[in-house]
């Protein structure tokens, strides 16, 4: 399957290092904002929304991928809330979070995750974090195309439709899917080491 040069932007063929580099002064410059919302907010805002639009980032690719990690930004945020007074201080890290996943959802999609592996060796990262980040990208589709079959195996011996039981099955799977991964784990280590990995 050939890939349609003129469907690449700039972006896209520019180096994985440059556009590292660029992503890590933009984060670290979000996080150094001030604790209240001001406008200096819209300066990272922009220039993730300039990057977004050039990048062509299909607007359902990416909303579907903000919204899933709206569950643990807002999630971490609601300890601001607990304090009295905090609003201000939630708000303000709810901004820079979305702002920085979503320079995050730009970086992969118009660069490789080996071009990111190799930027990182380039930069002298341990190997074994390397190896841990290969593996993980490696075998995340096959965990989610375990859980489905769980899932769709669930679905077609339950016939009941209660919430009650809905969340009981559902930490079930979470549950089984966790103990085939560390017993898959286990094993693909030991093939690693019996073919002289270590």
């Amino acid at each position: 399957m050939k890939t349609e040069s003129h469907h690449l932007t700039f972006l896209h063929r520019s180096p994985a290092g440059l556009k590292l580099a660029l992503a890590t002064v933009i984060i670290l410059g979000t996080t150094l904002l001030p604790q209240q919302l001001t406008r200096l907010f819209f300066l990272p805002a922009g220039l993730v929304l300039c990057l977004w639009v050039t990048a062509r980032v299909p607007f359902r690719h990416g909303l579907r991928r903000l919204l899933v990690a709206e569950f643990f930004i807002i999630g971490i945020g609601a300890f601001a809330l607990i304090s009295p007074g905090k609003g201000p201080l939630f708000l303000s890290a709810f901004c820079k979070s979305n702002i920085c996943v979503a320079l995050m959802i730009v970086l992969t999609w118009c660069t490789p995750f080996t071009e990111i592996l190799g930027a990182f060796r380039q930069l002298r990262f341990p190997g074994v974090m390397l190896t841990t980040l290969a593996l993980m990208y490696r075998y995340l589709p096959v965990l989610t195309e375990e859980s489905r079959r769980m899932d769709r195996a669930r679905r077609s011996r339950t016939f009941s439709t209660g919430r009650v039981l809905i969340w009981h099955n559902l930490t079930t799977i979470i549950a089984q899917l966790f103990m085939r991964s560390v017993d898959r784990a286990e094993r693909i280590y030991l093939a690693m080491c019996a073919r002289g990995w270590k």
